[in-house]
Order: structure tokens, then sequence, then C-alpha cells
């Protein structure tokens, strides 16, 4: 066989190591209005029914990027809609800040273990820290982040996530404590 030859197989090859093809169109996803008033810190949104914490982000979806850094191969900035494109999870479990309140809703959002394995994290990391808009940030060890049921929403109710409760993206643990559901994600650091 000669180079002519294999040049094709070889396309080919390549055409089907890599990932399988993404939908070219996604639905579209509603942004819940926001309030004419900001509740303050742990008052319920009227919009949503559920708590407001943390200090409103609003941010501007054509510019946001999701970053994952740290101890990975393979450094990642995904966009929104790579986001939706990715496998997904959805949960109806409450959101839980101990001493203040329960909240309950469905969310919808990114499988965080496609999200990880397309970074490819070191097997020497421990901890997934995630870091908001907002300043703020929260640490989880990696088998959490890894246990097959967190994600990162970008989906309330069948809409895209309100502006107040974390939009484009916050994370969701269920079963953890709400101070790891960080909001207005724009870093994973894995350490």
């Amino acid at each position: 066989m000669n180079l002519r030859n294999a040049l094709p197989i070889f396309f080919i090859f390549l055409a089907l190591a890599a990932d399988p093809p993404i939908p070219d169109t996604l639905p579209v996803l509603v942004l819940p209005p926001r309030p004419e008033v900001i509740p303050k810190n742990t008052e319920l949104d009227p919009v949503t029914g559920l708590h407001v914490t943390g200090t409103p982000q609003f941010i501007k979806l054509a510019t946001w990027r999701l970053r994952v850094t740290g101890k990975v191969t393979h450094p990642l900035t995904l966009t929104y809609d790579e986001l939706r494109k990715m496998p997904r999870l959805s949960s109806r479990d409450p959101l839980i800040c101990r001493g203040n309140f329960e909240d309950h809703a469905y969310w919808a959002g990114a499988d965080m273990n496609a999200v990880l394995d397309r970074a490819k994290v070191s097997p020497k990391a421990k901890v997934l820290e995630l870091i908001s808009a907002d300043g703020y940030s929260t640490e989880v060890s990696l088998a959490e982040a890894r246990n097959g049921h967190a994600f990162l929403a970008y989906q309330w109710e069948d809409k895209a996530l309100p502006e107040l409760h974390g939009y484009p993206l916050r994370a969701v643990f269920p079963s953890h404590s709400g101070y790891d559901w960080a909001k207005w994600l724009v870093e994973l650091r894995v350490h």
C-alpha cells in the first residue's frame, strides 16, 4: 500500500476516534424575568419561589465561559451551549441551607463527570474547587464531585436558570448543603 492509498484510511480513523457529533440545534431556554425588587439575603424571590443568597450577578452569556483548570491534562473553556450538549442529569432533591431554608425545584444540567472526564483529571487530584463570578468559592472532594449525581445546572423548572439563582450555571450536589451549590460559576479548579 502506498502513502496515497493510506491517507484516506488514516482520515477515516481520525473521524471515528473523535467525539460523537454534537446536535446543531438546541431547544431555546427562556430566562425567567428578573423581579422588580431584588429580595434581600434569604428572602423569597417572588418570581421563582426560591430563596435568594449571595450577591446577584447579571452575566452576559455572549462573553461568559466556564474554565476547567488545575490538575487536568486538558484545560477547558466551555460555552453555555457546549455544556448544554453534554450528557445531562436532573434532580428534584431539595436545596437545603441548614438553619435558613429548604427549597424544592427541578434542576437539570451537564453531568459533572462528563465535564471532568473531558478535562482528563489527574489521578493524583483530590479536591474540586468551584469558583463563582461574585468571588464565592467552595470545595468538595473529587470523589463527591464524581459520585454520578453531581451536575452543573443551567436549567430550572424547564427554563433557563434564573439570574438570581445562578444564571448561567450553578452546581447541584444532591444531599449536600446549599453551601456547595455554588452559583454564577466561572471556574472549576481541580486540586
